[in-house]
């Protein structure tokens, strides 16, 4: 039985960076850290050969954000600008309550943004119902933000209490 969504994970070329961007900007919190090298079982899991990498794992509500720093084998570089159309994955969206607050502070924290200010959307039958942007993190990757005005909406994620 699948639960849900555990984690999304991105490769970068500086752990460190990434990992301050996502805990001092956005807010997510370490809950591991760890590396290897020369590990067999590692190299299996991910279907490489001789891997060698710095990982860290984020946590922010019910969901975790692996990062990851590959020495070896050397890893070729994402290409600048990705077009959200590209195949494979396109983003990474982050649920708000006040997205034009996040949207300011994030812009400056060094995030850029698509467009200014966050567009209304229709979704499910009526405007006004969601506000989001995409932007992008430090390495480029697309963070979409999100604020669902309308709780009934069924994505809309529901208040744990």
């Amino acid at each position: 039985m699948i639960r849900g969504i555990h984690h999304v994970a991105i490769s970068t070329p500086d752990l460190d960076r990434l990992v301050a961007f996502y805990t001092d900007v956005i807010g997510f919190e370490p809950v591991m850290e760890t590396s290897w090298s020369d590990r067999p079982l590692v190299d299996r899991m991910v279907d490489l050969s001789g891997s060698a990498a710095r990982q860290v794992m984020l946590r922010a509500g019910n969901a975790h954000l692996e990062l990851f720093e590959y020495s070896a084998p050397t890893p070729v570089e994402a290409r600048p600008g990705r077009n959200p159309a590209d195949h494979g994955y396109t983003h990474l969206c982050l649920d708000v309550t006040d997205i034009d607050a996040e949207h300011a502070r994030l812009s400056a924290n060094g995030m850029t943004f698509s467009s200014t200010p966050p567009t209304t959307e229709e979704m499910g039958g009526g405007p006004g119902r969601l506000r989001a942007i995409y932007g992008r993190d430090p390495d480029g990757n697309i963070v979409e933000l999100q604020e669902v005005l309308d709780q009934s909406l069924p994505f809309a994620l529901k208040d744990p209490s």
